[in-house]
């Protein structure tokens, strides 16, 4: 294979546009230097592999990453909702012809042997492409059912995703692991009130501002008032209770990853213990976890998980 700009070196809004990439046929070597690049390289890069996965893990997590940025961007990153729909149901046929030993993608030529190996069943790869494709149609969400119902599409297959990846497929763990994942996503809309806005996104449920007396207008407006706060108060208070009820799973697998969930759950209790600090106040100021409070959540859960029992 060449270098960057070549075929087999696109993002992916770049990679549907190019007949060239589209045509070619990747064998699971290539797809595996794709998908490494890709999770190394995307400009939303986060730290795929951390110094506590193990090695032999590194490339099943950059593949599985390379499939969520593939759908993420489809969804964001194309500039038409239209054909933002056809190519989310395109992954999806190409997500059928891997798992029907059909797979010339190189995402997906990388993601078959990681699927075979660690047993993983096509639901959670698909309820994310379900979650991409009303991104493209809902941007309002009634109440708790409605919102829940888009993070069980939106986050939790992620967190199953790592699960199965790290060697683990049972109901509670998956149960403790959906709780975490949509807290996750709770505090980071609630975080990033003002961000959604910019994309006519609002994710607290409209009842709820309705009980306490705030409008869309004001949201719209950046309008601080009592009710808002309210309506933060309440809603910060629900996702506070799902960390803590997912927080028994990092008891429950490996140290390693244990220490990572012990982690991503401090961190998010953080941003909610942030957004209490300045008084609810999300609209005025995003609510940030800075680089010694970061430094100092994940010497805290390094010292929770040296110490707690070993997982069975």
């Amino acid at each position: 294979m060449s270098g960057v700009g070549s075929p087999a070196f696109l993002a992916p809004a770049d990679y549907v546009a190019s007949s060239e990439a589209m045509a070619r046929v990747f064998t699971a070597e290539e797809g595996c230097v794709y998908t490494r690049w890709l999770a190394t390289h995307h400009y939303e890069n986060f730290h795929v592999v951390t110094v506590l996965l193990p090695k032999r893990l590194h490339q099943d997590f950059y593949n599985v990453y390379a499939y969520c940025r593939w759908a993420d961007d489809l969804g964001d990153e194309i500039g038409d909702t239209a054909r933002s729909l056809q190519l989310l149901e395109w992954w999806r046929g190409e997500l059928d012809a891997m798992y029907a030993g059909r797979a010339t993608h190189p995402v997906f030529a990388a993601l078959a042997p990681t699927v075979r190996r660690h047993n993983i069943p096509r639901r959670p790869f698909s309820d994310l492409i379900d979650a991409f494709i009303q991104d493209q149609t809902v941007t309002r969400y009634r109440d708790w059912d409605a919102l829940f119902g888009y993070c069980r599409n939106s986050a939790n297959p992620v967190g199953r995703l790592v699960l199965y990846l790290c060697g683990y497929g049972d109901a509670e763990r998956q149960r403790l692991s959906d709780a975490t994942c949509t807290a996750l996503q709770l505090a980071n809309f609630w975080q990033d009130v003002t961000v959604d806005l910019e994309k006519d996104r609002v994710y607290i449920p409209l009842e709820i501002m309705e009980r306490h007396g705030y409008t869309l207008d004001e949201l719209s407006a950046r309008r601080f008032t009592p009710a808002f706060r309210e309506t933060m108060r309440e809603i910060v208070a629900r996702a506070r209770e799902l960390f803590l009820e997912g927080l028994p799973l990092a008891g429950m697998v490996d140290r390693r990853l244990a220490i990572d969930l012990d982690l991503f759950s401090r961190g998010g209790l953080r941003v909610l213990e942030k957004i209490e600090a300045q008084d609810y106040d999300v609209l005025r100021a995003r609510p940030r976890v800075g680089k010694l409070e970061r430094a100092g959540l994940l010497l805290g859960s390094v010292a929770r998980r040296a110490f707690a029992p070993r997982a069975a």
